[in-house]
């Protein structure tokens, strides 16, 4: 209970004794001691609503401690049979059924009056718990979101029954019943409603029609009309027993002078039509509070893409730093100092933080897409969207400030939102919320109230402010790169003004600006798009000429410049945060690659907003993490929107690679391991979806491995870069799919099917996941050539048919391709079998010379398969000495001595087997070194020229020594 002064508890004593003579005038004895008592002279002394309504309503107080209720936390469905109960006649529980009986016999104004009384019980109810601490906000807040939730649902059930008797049911043009649907806006829909708030309504309908089976008849509109009009005076009409919430429709479609109900089709062309941004930012919350939920969610699921752009909306800047310029604007003007929801560092000032996020983000974070606040200063904490410090603090703030909102209107049951100006008031208010004095909690609001308007102040702050610079000269080289963009300065000047920049050959560097300002996608660009690109040039112009090679990255950057001319969005992001041009150009001068990829993938451009997370690569369970969030808020059936958040989460994170790649915060092998664990959590993503959906339509299969049932009988099985884990970004991955299907057919589904076919449908979706294009490009392209029987081979294995094909039919190159093999995803008994063939497989004992013969043969067709470098050069993968030779070398010793050595078929990857060779004695330390040392430079140095766009040919002269000891090893081991 929280302290009271002593003068707040003389008059709380004084109230409670007036309150048990009271009862001892109607002949009450009150039994409640302890806990229920406490709570209820708590209640007096904060809360004149409280006391008021105990003296008025006597029997609700006792009710509320005679059943518990007063110190009892509601579970799911309490509210609903506390309203039965309250409803029937006092027989004993009243199910739904009783209550529909019960409609038709009661009348109207006897309903408003027993609705009205049960709001008072639970009103009293949920104000003395919040203010004796009995409850915390967040029941609070639920609890009085479910309570006008229910007398909604109830009173249009009422309503309705009682209208289709008169008017008949409505129907749409195949005869289907027609409901209203109810969405609930604010804070009703957040789930978040204050004590003594409006319930802000939209109200629609699925489609047109007449009502049939009545005494009239008339139209669906008309019937829905009346029922709106009847529901808002049931529930926010003030009657001698007071109102139940009081019901505001302004944000309905066209406000006020709008049609007070709609039919879906009438809303969805509303909002694609003429739906502006206050009304994208209003539908965040929205919610289907009663009637026909499934059909309302149908509707705000269809209204989604007008809400959530499917990509980072930053053309909505401007709206948003005008709508955050009115709200100070109104703080300003209406003297609103005193008011904690639309005063400075107020509740609307959270309100907005938030929502400005889910409005720029929520189309592509399905996790912004959230109703409450606090769930999504949560998300943007765990995403690094703000830093955990300002989460903190406007979490720490909006509960402060919500508890006194509750309290501000407990105190008589008023929407009231001032901070009160009586001494007694705020002698109230602050022991309320648990200080001694109002200076004391004074003190403390307005330190929560300034970290509001300090984080809300700082948000939408615009480019120039980041721009603004002390240099004269800067400012004045800004300005006539902006004018050479124009076409304003005469050849001379410009080539003066481009030499000044940093070009050193001011002529190539302006005929690239002459190109890309003639290309025809520019000259067809919007106004807004024009504009945007205008002010943005110079700043990329300036950026590009403080290169080691100006006129080449300023190239590149045109390519991105064109690839994104028609998506405003990106050039709003690119002024609107300055600093990513500079990590852009970073990243350009760097790799032609990095640049290609963000020119064909221009989302990734919001990557560049923060260096912690472009330079920082998640590790295996983060990025698990990562994608199992993406995909959470997606619908099942939403097929198209699940393959675009798989193939933007890879590329991010390859962005993220690559470019802790080039600064050097990773070194090669780590890149590697990275870039297996992206495909990897896209594999085991891609399984799973493929099962789900395949389940669904055919059920389940049956799977045995020997005489033992497995789960799921499928795995994936990775070999080549994949399965040694050296993937590099240009990457195939080379799959192997088996199963353990079992004799029959599936089970559960609509459709069944043979077991077998089962697994084979299932490895043909898994291929059109990874290699389906989409606007976010392919996720991957997939090899299938080293299944068994190749291309003439199932698609999917029966394992034990993969056994017998390993056994029996393979040919050595396949044997060396299992040695790179690795089971990655899918049945963890199927994997583990997958590895005990691969370890009986490899450690056959084999006759040497055979072995030498065929790996040597294999080694010759390949390199004669290759086109002969050009004079002078080296290929570092299949030139003599290169990659390629240390695999084959790698593979033949693994294959010669496995029989005696088991242990080295362990690892899959050629640094950790020439590792495990040396320290079996396979081959001596000295030679193993060479080998891994000469493997890994060459890796290291083929992998920057990828980066670079580079071939991977390089001069003859460099890496001879490496090479040459390479080739010491191939004629020690391998010379036939």
């Amino acid at each position: 209970m929280p302290p009271t002064p002593p003068s707040l508890e003389q008059a709380a004593n004084e109230r409670w004794r007036h309150f048990i003579d009271h009862l001892a005038d109607k002949g009450i004895v009150l039994k409640a001691k302890n806990t229920s008592a406490d709570a209820l002279k708590t209640g007096f002394a904060l809360s004149r609503f409280a006391c008021n309504m105990a003296m008025r309503h006597p029997e609700l107080p006792v009710d509320l401690i005679d059943s518990g209720d007063l110190v009892t936390r509601y579970g799911t469905g309490d509210l609903l049979l506390r309203f039965q109960r309250h409803f029937s006649t006092g027989s004993g529980d009243a199910s739904d059924g009783d209550l529909r009986k019960l409609w038709n016999t009661m009348g109207q104004t006897q309903f408003d009056q027993c609705l009205r009384t049960f709001r008072h019980r639970q009103m009293l109810r949920i104000a003395i718990r919040d203010l004796s601490g009995l409850a915390d906000l967040e029941e609070t807040l639920e609890d009085l979101t479910a309570l006008a939730d229910l007398c909604l649902e109830q009173s249009l059930d009422y309503l309705y029954r009682r209208q289709c008797l008169e008017w008949g049911t409505p129907m749409d043009g195949k005869h289907i019943p027609q409901q209203l649907v109810v969405l609930g806006m604010g804070k009703l829909g957040a789930r978040e409603l204050n004590f003594s708030s409006d319930v802000d309504l939209i109200f629609t309908y699925p489609r047109q029609g007449r009502t049939v089976g009545g005494a009239k008849s008339t139209t669906n509109e008309d019937f829905f009309l009346r029922l709106c009009r009847k529901l808002i005076k049931t529930v926010g009409g003030n009657t001698e027993d007071g109102f139940v919430f009081r019901v505001d429709t302004l944000l309905r479609p066209f406000g006020g002078s709008g049609p007070l109900v709609m039919s879906f089709g009438q809303m969805e062309s509303y909002y694609e039509t003429h739906g502006r941004e206050w009304e994208r930012y209003a539908l965040i919350k929205a919610r289907v509070a009663a009637g026909d939920k499934l059909a309302g969610q149908q509707l705000l699921d269809a209204l989604k893409p007008f809400v959530f752009r499917r990509y980072l909306d930053y053309n909505a800047f401007e709206s948003l730093r005008d709508m955050k310029a009115r709200i100070a604007a109104e703080v300003r003007s209406k003297g609103l100092q005193d008011n904690i929801k639309l005063g400075p560092g107020g509740i609307r000032e959270i309100e907005f933080f938030g929502q400005m996020f889910q409005l720029l983000r929520g189309g592509v974070h399905i996790q912004l897409q959230a109703r409450g606040i606090l769930t999504i200063l949560q998300h943007l904490v765990a995403n690094g969207y703000i830093p955990k410090a300002t989460g903190e603090e406007l979490k720490s703030a909006y509960i402060f400030l919500r508890r006194v909102e509750n309290r501000i209107q407990a105190y008589m049951d008023q929407q009231r939102h001032h901070l009160p100006h009586s001494e007694e008031e705020r002698l109230v208010l602050a022991a309320a919320m648990g200080f001694d004095d109002w200076t004391g909690f004074l003190a403390t609001l307005d330190q929560h109230r300034r970290n509001v308007q300090h984080h809300f102040n700082a948000l939408l702050e615009h480019g120039d402010a980041e721009r603004s610079s002390k240099d004269d000269a800067t400012d004045n080289l800004i300005t006539d790169l902006s004018a050479l963009w124009q076409g304003v300065f005469e050849e001379e000047r410009a080539h003066a003004v481009l030499t000044a920049a940093g070009y050193e050959k001011p002529a190539k560097a302006m005929q690239l600006i002459e190109d890309l300002n003639g290309d025809a996608v520019l000259r067809s660009m919007s106004a807004l798009g024009r504009d945007r690109l205008t002010k943005i040039m110079p700043l990329l112009l300036k950026t590009a000429g403080g290169t080691s090679n100006p006129q080449q990255v300023l190239d590149r950057l045109f390519d991105l410049v064109k690839s994104i001319s028609r998506r405003t969005a990106y050039l709003s992001l690119l002024w609107e945060y300055p600093a990513t041009i500079d990590q852009l150009v970073q990243l350009s001068e760097a790799s032609p690659w990095i640049s290609n990829l963000l020119s064909r993938h221009p989302v990734l451009l919001d990557e560049l907003l923060d260096p912690r997370t472009l330079y920082s690569p998640p590790k295996r369970s983060d990025l698990a993490s990562e994608l199992r969030s993406r995909m959470a808020g997606i619908a099942d059936e939403d097929f198209e929107h699940q393959l675009e958040a798989m193939r933007i989460f890879k590329q991010i994170n390859t962005l993220r690679v690559a470019a802790s790649d080039i600064t050097n915060v990773l070194p090669l092998m780590k890149v590697s391991d990275r870039l297996s664990d992206i495909a990897e959590v896209v594999l085991n993503e891609v399984v799973d979806l493929s099962w789900q959906h395949l389940v669904a339509k055919h059920g389940s299969p049956a799977c045995l491995l020997g005489d033992r049932k497995c789960r799921q009988g499928f795995a994936v099985i990775a070999y080549g870069k994949l399965g040694g884990l050296e993937l590099g970004y240009r990457s195939d991955l080379d799959l192997v799919f088996l199963h353990a299907a079992a004799p029959g057919q599936t089970d559960g589904g609509p459709h069944p099917i043979d077991n077998a076919q089962f697994f084979a449908r299932l490895g043909q979706r898994v291929l059109h996941i990874l290699s389906a294009h989409t606007p976010a490009g392919i996720l991957y392209e997939t090899d299938m050539r080293l299944r068994p029987s190749g291309d003439s081979g199932m698609l999917v294995s029966h394992i034990h048919g993969f056994y017998e094909y390993q056994t029996s039919d393979a040919w050595t190159w396949e044997h060396q391709a299992l040695i790179r093999a690795r089971a990655i995803t899918g049945d963890d008994e199927l994997l583990q079998a997958f590895e005990r063939i691969r370890m009986e497989i490899l450690s056959q004992q084999r006759d040497s010379e055979a072995l030498r013969n065929d790996v040597a043969a294999m080694r010759d067709k390949l390199r004669r398969a290759q086109p002969p470098s050009k004079e002078g050069k080296f290929d570092i993968k299949q030139g003599r000495g290169g990659i390629v030779d240390i695999e084959f070398l790698v593979q033949y010793l693994m294959l010669r001595h496995a029989h005696q050595y088991p242990e080295i078929t362990r690892w899959t990857d050629n640094v950790r087997q020439l590792q495990s060779l040396s320290r079996h004695l396979v081959i001596d330390q000295q030679t193993a070194f060479g080998l891994r040392r000469a493997y890994l430079i060459l890796r290291a140095m083929g992998h920057r020229l990828n980066l670079k766009g580079l071939p991977t040919q390089i001069d003859d002269n460099r890496f001879r020594g490496l090479r040459k000891h390479v080739l010491r090893c191939w004629d020690q081991y391998l010379a036939v």
